[in-house]
C-alpha cells in the first residue's frame, strides 16, 4: 500500500533529477534526457490521478476533493488542499492537509481517521497575496 506521500515525492525526485542535468557552455537544459523521459512516463500525474480527486476517509465516505497541491520552495510537495462542504463549488472552502497523511487504496485517496466535520472545523486554507 503506497501513500500518496511516496507518490508525490517521486514526482519532485523526477523534477530535482532534471535541476541536475550537466550544462554544456553556451547551452541550458530545459527539458529531462530520453532515458529520464521513460522514468518520468512510470509516475504519477497530478493533473490526471490527484487533483479534483475526491478524498475519503478509511470507512469509504466521501470527505473533500484534491484542489491543488503546494509545492515548498525545496521542490517538495507539502499539503494538499482539500475543499470541503458546499454543493457544486458553491460553499466549499480549502483546508491545508500534510500529503504525509494520504493514502493510495484500490485506487481512491483515503484520509484515515478523518470526517467531513472535522475537515470543516479547520482552519481555512487562504492563498497569499502576491
Amino acid at each position: 500500500m503506497k501513500t500518496l506521500a511516496v507518490v508525490l515525492m517521486s514526482l519532485i525526485v523526477a523534477v530535482a533529477a532534471a535541476d541536475s542535468v550537466a550544462q554544456t557552455a553556451g547551452s541550458s537544459v530545459v527539458s529531462v534526457s530520453v532515458a529520464e523521459v521513460k522514468e518520468v512516463a512510470k509516475g504519477w500525474s497530478a493533473k490526471k490521478q490527484i487533483l479534483g480527486k475526491d478524498v475519503y476517509n478509511d470507512t469509504g465516505d466521501k470527505i473533500g476533493e484534491i484542489n491543488d497541491l503546494i509545492v515548498a520552495p525545496n521542490k517538495t510537495v507539502s499539503y494538499a488542499i482539500v475543499g470541503v462542504g458546499g454543493f457544486l463549488g458553491v460553499g466549499e472552502r480549502d483546508v491545508a492537509v500534510p500529503v504525509s497523511k494520504f493514502q493510495q487504496q484500490m485506487g481512491k485517496i483515503v484520509l484515515k481517521g478523518a470526517t467531513k466535520d472535522a475537515l470543516k472545523a479547520a482552519p481555512e486554507f487562504k492563498y497569499a497575496k502576491e
